[in-house]
């Protein structure tokens, strides 16, 4: 295993805010910590990258010991925070060789250009990038050094759509070189479409961990209907409508009902709400997604809570 953490723990005035975090990552895959705001993903990253020192717990990175001994850690990741401070009167090119500085060997700044799709900008001031360059520039300054293991925490977040996926690109090509990506996020989208594994955070612990698909599969439902009712009706109503596996109702108001049989639930569904004269509000399916885990898991919306 490139990285195996275990039993992580941090406080913060006696509140626990890493409570008791382990888990192991593979060399060569992308690994993502996938949960809301304030669930604790940039702590436990931080205290994996040896920026924060855990309360309690072990970290190893490539057998290296990364509490006791970060420094040494530090020669073989490379971290991309979730807010990276940059100086904005540099150029691109200077402000990598900046960084390369720092290390005792560097990549060639020509070919961390031309990879990061950022020639065009080497002489642009890096307070005239764009958010999605910028994004770009803060990778490329991850890798400068050449490392095994790379740390992105956050790294999508506020680009528009057409930025995202040209980062999601650059992951899979950091991926395709060997190298071990461990990134966090609070899109759900993101963590199907990049990582092998998932493990799902929520207040400080993980709640479920395998790969996308797999814990897609946990659900055994390939379907949901979600709707929302003036009035709402217990979960018990809609239990014994075909097909029907399990019934959600999450903070919004919303019922969600996870079913392996489509056809029948709707088949069922309908009439029902003819008789009991209830108007299916905003009523749509889709395929199930890891916003379906986490609200079988925890009662809330990735995308709320």
């Amino acid at each position: 295993m490139m990285i195996q953490v275990e039993n992580l723990v941090k406080a913060y005035n006696g509140q626990r805010v890493v409570d008791g975090v382990s888990f192991e990552v593979a060399k060569g895959e992308i690994f993502g910590l996938l949960g809301p705001n304030g669930a604790g993903k940039t702590t436990t990253m931080e205290m994996v990258e040896g920026l924060r020192t855990p309360d309690e717990g072990k970290v190893l990175i490539d057998g290296l010991d990364a509490v006791r001994k970060p420094n040494t850690v530090k020669e073989h990741i490379g971290v991309q925070l979730q807010s990276t401070a940059l100086f904005d009167h540099l150029t691109t090119r200077e402000i990598i060789l900046l960084y390369g500085s720092f290390y005792r060997e560097m990549r060639r700044v020509e070919e961390l250009l031309a990879s990061f799709d950022l020639e065009e900008k080497a002489k642009t001031l890096v307070k005239h990038l764009s958010g999605g360059q910028r994004q770009r520039l803060a990778i490329a300054m991850a890798v400068v050094h050449d490392p095994k293991v790379i740390f992105l925490d956050e790294p999508t977040t506020g680009l528009d759509p057409k930025a995202r996926r040209d980062l999601w690109a650059i992951v899979q090509r950091l991926k395709d070189e060997g190298r071990t990506v461990f990134l966090s996020t609070h899109y759900m989208e993101e963590a199907e479409q990049l990582c092998d594994r998932v493990a799902i955070m929520d207040t400080g612990r993980i709640i479920a961990l395998d790969s996308p698909a797999g814990l897609i599969r946990q659900l055994a439902s390939d379907s949901v209907v979600e709707f929302v009712l003036e009035r709402p009706e217990p979960a018990q109503t809609f239990r014994d409508l075909d097909g029907v596996k399990e019934v959600k109702q999450s903070e919004d108001g919303a019922t969600v009902l996870l079913t392996d049989r489509l056809q029948d639930t709707l088949r069922r569904l309908i009439p029902l709400a003819d008789e009991k004269k209830w108007d299916l509000l905003g009523m749509r399916t889709r395929t199930a997604t890891l916003e379906d885990v986490f609200l079988q898991r925890t009662g809330k919306r990735l995308t709320d809570a």
